[in-house]
């Protein structure tokens, strides 16, 4: 048996999708808070974050507004991390576990427990797989880099841990957990963190540019699985 493990965010969708939701939802609270139009204050929110990343985004567009307080911030990561996201899985994505079928798919993903839990919700990600780990409900001391999730995965399907492979994207705490351990790893070369590289011990055996690259990538791995894509 060969077992695939995906991680969620900037692997199988771009996470600034969610990002995005997040913030129109933030917005329409705000609107009524602060008495201004919900895309001015998305735009603002949309701007800084691509500016000085999401930090303290909430806690600037309220000062921005002039309309701060410590209950109206907890109000709004309230709101972003307890949302319905208005996300879905690219067409490439879709296609990509489709020619998978014949496997059996994991996956694992770090982050707040409702949030990662509504993302593989929306996303029908329950039911394109085995599995679905949310490394925070099992302790936020088993999140990645920590193995946890992986050894428990060999456990439960009794294989070795050259039968699994992960994709990730990124290479701070995808990989360098597990490859200790024997298990095989590919990076894909999307999303906010394609850009870093780090010591070898960090970065996976492999590398992909998109997700139809994975079959022939599996089959540079695993020559024996030829033949099993749909």
């Amino acid at each position: 048996m060969k077992i695939i493990v995906f991680d969620m965010d900037d692997t199988l969708y771009d996470e600034y999708t969610y990002v995005r939701s997040g913030f129109l939802e933030v917005a329409s609270f705000l609107s009524d808070q602060l008495s201004e139009e919900q895309e001015v204050l998305f735009t603002w929110m949309w701007n800084r974050l691509h500016t000085t990343g999401r930090g303290t985004i909430f806690d600037d567009v309220l000062k921005e507004f002039n309309n701060y307080s410590a209950l109206l911030v907890k109000n709004c990561v309230t709101i972003y991390r307890q949302h319905i996201p208005n996300i879905f899985l690219p067409q490439e994505t879709i296609n990509c576990l489709e020619q998978l079928k014949n496997f059996t798919l994991y996956l694992v993903t770090d982050g707040d427990k409702v949030v990662q839990h509504n993302k593989a919700q929306v996303l029908d990600l329950y039911d394109r797989m085995e599995h679905c780990y949310i490394t925070h409900c099992y302790g936020i001391e088993n999140a990645k880099p920590s193995p946890y999730c992986f050894l428990d995965l060999l456990k439960k399907e009794s294989v070795e841990s050259d039968d699994v492979v992960y994709i990730g994207d990124n290479p701070i705490k995808d990989f360098v957990g597990i490859k200790p351990f024997g298990f095989q790893t590919i990076r894909i070369m999307t999303g906010q963190h394609k850009d870093i590289e780090m010591p070898i011990e960090y970065e996976a055996d492999h590398r992909i540019s998109l997700l139809n690259e994975l079959p022939s990538k599996l089959e540079e791995i695993w020559p024996e699985v030829k033949g099993m894509f749909l």
